[in-house]
């Protein structure tokens, strides 16, 4: 199985990165790898000249991909923009890259509602992807500073409900 990593926080310690390297862990597959979201904003100008590289290679890598987890920081209610601007870029890119994939939303976010609002907005933008989106379990990491220590996920409950998510995503894989 290749599993294909999407943060939508770019920070160096990411407790959204650190949760995408939680889930890989947990899942245990063939191969990962890790998206890099920086990409240039959306402009149609742009995209008139050429897909940029990234754009390109953060395609070729969902559609080789067997299985995709997204794992978003909630910013002001909803996902993140580094996030929104991929998504952006990738729907241009015929035929849709998402379609049929197998995926999978987390979150981890500093609040007591560990990024429930950015999983709700990520889950309206993905419907015109067409993915194949696991519907439970729900993993949203509430109070991230406190769950991660050295990169790793520790708190119990969170490892807990992400073994059973990435257990069901083995499962939709098949």
């Amino acid at each position: 199985m290749r599993l294909l990593g999407i943060s939508g926080s770019l920070r160096e310690g990411s407790f959204n990165t650190q949760l995408v390297k939680a889930a890989a862990e947990a899942l245990a597959p063939d191969a990962f790898t890790l998206a890099d979201l920086r990409l240039p904003l959306y402009d149609g100008d742009l995209e008139a000249q050429g897909m940029p590289e990234g754009v390109t290679r953060l395609v070729d890598e969902i559609r080789a991909a067997d299985a995709i987890v997204i794992s978003t920081p909630e910013y002001n209610a909803g996902l993140s923009g580094v996030l929104k601007n991929a998504l952006d870029w990738i729907s241009r890119v015929p035929p849709m890259a998402f379609a049929g994939k197998p995926t999978a939303i987390l979150s981890a976010a500093a609040g007591r509602a560990g990024g429930a609002r950015a999983q709700m907005t990520l889950r309206h933008c993905l419907v015109a992807f067409r993915p194949v989106l696991l519907q439970g379990p729900e993993v949203m990491i509430p109070n991230a500073q406190g769950a991660f220590e050295g990169g790793a996920l520790v708190d119990p409950m969170a490892r807990k409900l992400l073994g059973e998510q990435m257990a069901a995503l083995r499962a939709l894989v098949g």
